[in-house]
């Protein structure tokens, strides 16, 4: 029984192939073509992203930040394949450009690189690098890029999204702040090594001695220590640093001021209530010191017992400082909370 059944599964068989469309054939082995194709394919991505990678590392050994012109730009940051994140600066380093916020940002910017090249966490993950104006102004047009310096992540996959772009006019640059914005787009931790810094202890070294000298010298005499008005003088000094913002300037590092690459003016003023410029701190110090004054001489006018004619000048102009002052205080402070309703003279 099974004998006779073996010969009829096998015409059985050969009917089935017999009956084959013959276009199948070419189907087939177009179909094998093509999953060779694609295997090769798939292998070719592998040995550029390999060789990327590789000469992104032999880079870094050199030196933290590589600088880039438009074909290295093209080629390891914006053409696939990639499996690692770029942080790039755009800047305008050279001397004609005449931008010193570059410069101080990029102080900051290689200090961060720096802790991480040198990190033990450091892998092929991220990249730090540069393209300058005057070497790539094709990148720069390619971007609608017209302001300078700006970082910028370029994710391992996709393209670049708002929050990839680093809000440097509301942060500033310090390296710490780089970091944590990087950390937010990449999930890579740097922590910042800042090279030692003696400025400050010398600085502190030598008011020490010149404040013991003096003393020294006048060790006779030391009747001064117990005067009012310079150590007035002093803390005043102190309180009006503190209260124009100057700390929020060491800590944060923004930019002296603002030029508007579109029509070339300058922004003295920052237009958000949650950023300034160090020129607005030192604007912001001379109106309280104004203020101060005019409080002073309105003050000496009604206490002290001269002149009447002479105490009225110093009221008026004491009255006057204040006013006209405060009201340019007042001012400023509506141009950076909108909505404010308080004026005095509305000076703009």
């Amino acid at each position: 029984m099974s004998a006779r059944a073996a010969p009829s599964r096998r015409r059985q068989a050969g009917r089935r192939l017999r009956y084959l469309p013959t276009g199948s054939f070419p189907f087939l082995l177009l179909l094998l073509l093509l999953c060779i194709q694609l295997g090769g394919g798939q292998k070719k991505k592998e040995n550029l992203l390999a060789e990327k990678v590789e000469q992104l590392m032999e880079w870094s050994s050199r030196r933290s930040i590589f600088r880039m012109n438009g074909d290295k730009f093209r080629k390891f940051v914006k053409a696939p394949p990639r499996n690692y994140s770029m942080i790039v600066m755009f800047t305008a380093l050279q001397p004609q450009r005449q931008c010193s916020v570059c410069r101080q940002a990029n102080e900051e910017y290689q200090i961060l690189a720096n802790s991480w090249r040198y990190s033990s966490a450091f892998c092929n993950k991220l990249f730090f690098g540069m393209v300058d104006y005057d070497e790539g102004t094709d990148v720069f047009q390619q971007l609608n890029m017209n302001s300078a310096p700006t970082f910028m992540h370029f994710p391992s996959k996709g393209r670049p999204k708002r929050a990839d772009t680093f809000d440097l006019q509301r942060i500033g640059f310090a390296a710490e702040q780089l970091a944590k914005w990087i950390a937010d787009r990449t999930d890579v931790h740097i922590r910042v090594f800042r090279p030692p810094n003696y400025s400050g202890t010398i600085a502190l070294a030598l008011l020490v001695s010149l404040v013991g000298g003096l003393l020294y010298l006048r060790r006779n005499n030391l009747e001064f220590i117990y005067n009012k008005t310079g150590w007035a003088m002093v803390s005043l000094c102190i309180v009006f640093a503190m209260t124009s913002g100057q700390m929020w300037n060491h800590i944060r590092g923004p930019p002296y001021a603002h030029k508007n690459p579109h029509n070339g003016q300058v922004s003295y003023i920052h237009g958000s209530s949650q950023a300034q410029f160090v020129a607005e701190s030192h604007i912001i110090l001379v109106l309280n010191a104004a203020i101060t004054m005019g409080m002073v001489l309105l003050n000496e006018a009604a206490t002290s017992k001269g002149d009447v004619g002479k105490r009225r000048i110093i009221c008026l102009v004491g009255l006057g400082l204040v006013v006209f002052f405060f009201s340019f205080l007042l001012s400023i402070f509506r141009s950076k909370y909108h909505g404010y309703p308080y004026s005095d003279l509305d000076i703009e």
